[in-house]
Protein backbone atom coordinates (compact mmCIF):
# COMPACT_ATOMS: atom_id res chain seq x y z
CA UNK A 1 0.00 0.00 0.00
CA UNK A 2 1.22 3.48 -0.85
CA UNK A 3 1.81 6.02 1.91
CA UNK A 4 -1.14 8.43 2.07
CA UNK A 5 1.10 11.41 2.89
CA UNK A 6 3.36 10.57 -0.09
CA UNK A 7 0.22 10.57 -2.25
CA UNK A 8 -0.83 13.99 -0.93
CA UNK A 9 2.71 15.38 -1.36
CA UNK A 10 2.78 14.11 -4.96
CA UNK A 11 -0.63 15.63 -5.72
CA UNK A 12 -2.18 12.22 -6.37
CA UNK A 13 -4.53 12.44 -3.37
CA UNK A 14 -6.54 15.64 -3.01
CA UNK A 15 -6.06 17.76 0.10
CA UNK A 16 -6.80 21.30 1.23
CA UNK A 17 -3.30 22.74 0.96
CA UNK A 18 -2.07 25.40 3.38
CA UNK A 19 1.49 25.60 1.96
CA UNK A 20 3.76 23.90 -0.54
CA UNK A 21 7.37 24.22 -1.64
CA UNK A 22 9.82 21.94 -3.40
CA UNK A 23 10.58 20.21 -0.09
CA UNK A 24 7.52 20.48 2.18
CA UNK A 25 3.73 20.27 1.86
CA UNK A 26 1.20 21.39 4.47
CA UNK A 27 -2.50 20.59 4.43
CA UNK A 28 -5.54 20.87 6.68
CA UNK A 29 -6.25 17.75 8.76
CA UNK A 30 -9.50 15.98 7.81
CA UNK A 31 -10.18 15.20 11.50
CA UNK A 32 -9.07 18.43 13.22
CA UNK A 33 -8.34 18.51 16.96
CA UNK A 34 -8.39 22.34 17.06
CA UNK A 35 -9.96 25.10 14.91
CA UNK A 36 -6.64 25.22 13.02
CA UNK A 37 -5.06 21.79 12.51
CA UNK A 38 -2.46 21.65 9.76
CA UNK A 39 -0.23 18.67 8.91
CA UNK A 40 3.27 19.49 7.62
CA UNK A 41 5.19 16.75 5.77
CA UNK A 42 8.39 16.53 3.77
CA UNK A 43 7.84 15.47 0.16
CA UNK A 44 10.50 12.78 0.61
CA UNK A 45 9.35 9.81 2.69
CA UNK A 46 10.93 9.25 6.09
CA UNK A 47 9.10 7.00 8.54
CA UNK A 48 9.55 9.27 11.56
CA UNK A 49 11.49 12.17 13.05
CA UNK A 50 14.37 9.86 14.02
CA UNK A 51 14.85 8.78 10.40
CA UNK A 52 14.51 12.35 9.09
CA UNK A 53 16.97 13.94 11.50
CA UNK A 54 19.50 11.16 10.89
CA UNK A 55 19.28 11.50 7.12
CA UNK A 56 18.65 15.22 6.49
CA UNK A 57 18.97 17.73 9.33
CA UNK A 58 18.37 20.65 6.95
CA UNK A 59 15.03 19.21 5.83
CA UNK A 60 14.08 18.62 9.48
CA UNK A 61 14.80 22.29 10.10
CA UNK A 62 12.69 23.30 7.11
CA UNK A 63 9.80 21.17 8.37
CA UNK A 64 9.92 22.99 11.72
CA UNK A 65 10.34 26.41 10.07
CA UNK A 66 7.22 25.88 7.97
CA UNK A 67 5.28 24.59 11.00
CA UNK A 68 6.28 27.66 13.04
CA UNK A 69 5.40 30.04 10.20
CA UNK A 70 1.98 28.44 9.74
CA UNK A 71 1.36 28.48 13.49
CA UNK A 72 2.30 32.14 13.82
CA UNK A 73 0.25 33.09 10.77
CA UNK A 74 -2.77 31.19 12.04
CA UNK A 75 -3.72 32.88 15.32
CA UNK A 76 -0.50 33.58 17.19
CA UNK A 77 -0.30 31.00 19.97
CA UNK A 78 0.09 27.49 18.65
CA UNK A 79 1.39 24.01 19.37
CA UNK A 80 3.59 21.81 17.15
CA UNK A 81 3.43 18.06 17.81
CA UNK A 82 5.56 15.32 16.25
CA UNK A 83 4.34 11.86 17.27
CA UNK A 84 6.87 9.06 16.82
CA UNK A 85 6.15 5.34 16.87
CA UNK A 86 3.02 3.52 17.99
CA UNK A 87 3.56 4.30 21.68
CA UNK A 88 4.03 7.98 20.77
CA UNK A 89 0.69 8.08 18.94
CA UNK A 90 2.02 8.07 15.35
CA UNK A 91 -0.72 6.68 13.09
CA UNK A 92 0.83 7.39 9.65
CA UNK A 93 4.40 6.19 9.12
CA UNK A 94 5.56 9.32 7.30
CA UNK A 95 7.15 11.97 9.51
CA UNK A 96 4.72 14.83 10.03
CA UNK A 97 4.18 17.79 12.31
CA UNK A 98 0.74 18.75 13.60
CA UNK A 99 0.22 22.51 13.91
CA UNK A 100 -2.66 23.23 16.31
CA UNK A 101 -4.05 26.73 16.90
CA UNK A 102 -7.21 28.78 17.03
CA UNK A 103 -8.13 28.25 20.70
CA UNK A 104 -6.48 28.05 24.08
CA UNK A 105 -4.51 24.83 24.14
CA UNK A 106 -3.44 24.80 27.78
CA UNK A 107 -1.27 22.22 29.45
CA UNK A 108 -1.41 19.32 29.82
CA UNK A 109 -2.98 18.69 26.41
CA UNK A 110 -6.43 17.28 26.43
Amino acid sequence: MTCIFCGIAAGDIPASLAFESDDVVAFHDIDPKAPVHIIVVPRVHYDDIDALTSADAALAGELLRVAATLGSTNHGGFRVVLNTGPDGGQSVNHVHAHVLAGRGLGWPPG
